[in-house]
């Protein structure tokens, strides 16, 4: 179904158009941007509740900003759909998310409005500072810098490290905190109790407004200034956290309230120095369905958009996701050994924690949008003899890579590592592939590093990693759904740093890590049937080796192909050549993976296939080696 914008958003190509409104009329505009949006990602699965709890705010800040001369930077990016409609992809926006269509997240290769790239959070206040310092060098600077920061993002330490900083520049910046109380799942931590503890005298802010519009750019300002800020302290008997960081702290104010904001924005826009509107917003917006289940409707998926109704795919009973595997053998096996802990850096639901947080909240810990605390946290537990599971995605553990070599390898820490969404994870594009964790992690000393093929190694590789906790064991798993129904197997040990082959051939070898395997199970099987018969050796470990399974494949095979769900600079198919050169095998080596360059988003099978190691790309490859060798 296509669907056709209102009446005035129909008219709008960008922010000019917007500022030809009325604001009478933008409550109207904002009901049909708020529609437009939910009917669009109804059938075309994305973000949906941080998006309509932002639609006043993204009309009121083009409406009194000068985009793209005054830099917005959204943070987290998930909460830009209607700023990118408003800035002219409004009907390019049925292609969100989808292979070669519109990102789900700014990208400034995009548009000139995407000021910075936003897809891990609480970047916006340092890129904001950034570019509003330079901006201070020029002989007369006139553009404004505006960091919205929301959904838990300045919770975070490298947001607290910048305000910090802004409030020493004294820099002209305007922090925008969108406080819809709620992050991803509910909000967790001081800081979240903090925020919804602030009652900021509204006379107070009503008065300082005030100050700023009859005295503004004169003496008496600063002196008004001066004394309502000494007023706000002791009226509120409390410090404001902000107002500590000097900077000047504005709110809470409705953020629904379209009037007010084009009010107080239009009052703010030219106050010096670092300040911050504090708005109040609810997640989800106008939508019942998101408002009741926040949590569901972050990323909802295929829904009915007059009944809130979740769709599900008209198929066969599906295998769990490796998500929901993973949190039900944490917990299985959390019962059975009480050292094991379990922490997420703000991702209990996506990760399935929120399994084990049900049975055993007293041992999992949702820290919040912190992963260098997460991982020092476990350090910190593991050294005091237990068990801790530090479950991250993939592309949020580079965020704490120094944490991981000092505080956990070094001291040789039995910290589990749950590698959530290891691989290409399809639409949120590159900003989420979790391309790299096998590389940057082998390079650790100390490392144990396992990517299970299927859900059974899954389950055998947890239970193995607690059994003798010895250092910090790495486990990387997909995003989707496993292979399986009938997953919940006893466990089993294993033997770690061994392979395994699951087919014998001759001449070439393809050698594969994690669920790369199914995709060379499949092109095994086609090859067969035409009379080619090639060996697949699953790995599984990436550190150690099987040393003993590789010499005896290069011993018995001319050519070989490694196949990884991640990047080849550094991975799984650079393993086995460093093998081959210290060993001084002569063989041919093909390594299939992700190149040397960001992917986009797509799908996964698009993108493996546009990348060529899914099992028609292995296909191709042997093909050429067998030719190759056949003709000398």
């Amino acid at each position: 179904m296509v669907v056709k914008p209102g009446k005035y958003l129909s008219e709008i190509n960008g922010p000019a158009d917007l500022k030809k409104l009325k604001p009478e009329q933008l409550p109207e505009l904002a009901e049909e941007l708020r529609t437009f949006i939910i009917q669009n990602v109804a059938q075309n699965p994305g973000h949906l509740g941080a998006n309509l709890g932002v639609v006043e705010l993204s009309i009121a800040l083009h409406y009194m900003y000068d985009s793209p001369n005054d830099k917005i930077v959204w943070d987290v990016g998930h909460q830009a759909y209607a700023h990118k409609i408003l800035t002219g992809r409004r009907d390019q926006f049925s292609t969100n998310r989808q292979f070669k269509g519109l990102s789900g997240f700014p990208k400034t290769e995009e548009s000139e409005h995407d000021t910075f790239g936003t897809g891990h959070s609480s970047t916006s206040i340092s890129a904001v500072l950034g570019m509003a310092t330079a901006e201070k060098l020029k002989e007369n600077p006139k553009n404004r810098h505006i960091a919205v920061i929301g959904d838990g993002s300045i919770s975070s330490g490298m947001a607290m490290e910048a305000l910090n900083h802004v409030g020493e520049s004294k820099a002209n910046v305007l922090i925008i905190l969108n406080d819809n109380g709620i992050s991803i799942d509910e909000g967790t931590g001081a800081f979240h109790r903090y925020l919804a503890r602030v009652t900021a005298s509204h006379t107070y802010n009503r008065f300082k407004r005030g100050v700023w519009r009859v005295f503004k750019n004169t003496w008496i300002q600063t002196i008004a200034n001066k004394t309502t800020t000494a007023l706000k302290w002791t009226w509120l008997k409390k410090s404001n956290l902000f107002e500590a960081f000097d900077i000047r702290y504005f709110g809470p104010v409705d953020g629904h309230n379209i009037k007010t904001l084009v009010e107080i924005l239009h009052d703010l826009r030219d106050i010096p120095g670092p300040r911050l509107l504090h708005i109040k917003t609810k997640k989800g917006k106008g939508f019942k369905a998101a408002e009741k289940d926040q949590v569901t409707f972050h990323s909802p998926g295929k829904y009915d958009m007059n009944t809130g109704e979740i769709l599900k795919p008209d198929c066969a009973k599906k295998p769990p996701k490796y998500q929901v595997i993973y949190g039900k053998s944490l917990l299985s096996l959390a019962e059975q050994n009480e050292s094991i802990y379990a922490i997420t850096p703000a991702m209990l639901s996506g990760s399935s924690l929120n399994i084990m947080q049900a049975k055993i909240p007293e041992r999992t810990f949702d820290v919040g949008i912190a992963e260098q605390h997460a991982v020092t946290f476990a350090a910190g537990l593991a050294r005091a003899g237990k068990t801790p599971f530090c479950t991250i995605y993939s592309t949020f553990l580079q965020r704490a890579y120094d944490q991981i070599i000092h505080d956990v390898a070094l001291q040789k820490l039995p910290v589990i590592f749950g590698i959530d969404r290891g691989g290409l994870v399809g639409e949120d594009g590159p900003t989420h592939h979790g391309v790299f964790d096998l590389a940057y992690l082998q390079l650790i000393p100390n490392m144990i590093i396992a990517a299970p093929m299927n859900e059974i190694q899954l389950r055998n590789l947890m239970y193995t990693a607690q059994i003798e906790p010895k250092g910090p064991f790495a486990i990387r798993y997909p995003k989707g759904n496993a292979q399986r129904a009938d997953w919940e197997k006893d466990f089993e040990k294993m033997d770690i740093g061994k392979g395994r082959i699951l087919s014998e051939g001759n001449e070439v070898a393809v050698l594969t890590i994690g669920a790369t395997g199914i995709d060379a199970q499949k092109t095994v099987e086609k090859l067969k049937k035409e009379g080619i018969n090639i060996t697949h050796a699953d790995i599984i470990f990436l550190k150690p080796l099987d040393e003993d399974l590789l010499h005896d494949i290069c011993k018995n095979h001319t050519a070989l192909v490694t196949v990884e769900d991640g990047t080849v600079k550094g991975g799984f198919g650079t393993a086995v050549a460093e093998f081959l050169i210290e060993n001084n095998y002569q063989i041919p080596l093909k390594r299939l993976g992700v190149p040397d360059s960001f992917v986009e988003h797509g799908t996964v099978e698009e993108l493996k296939h546009e990348l060529g190691y899914d099992a028609e790309g292995i296909e191709k490859v042997v093909i050429q080696l067998l030719k190759s060798i056949n003709n000398k």
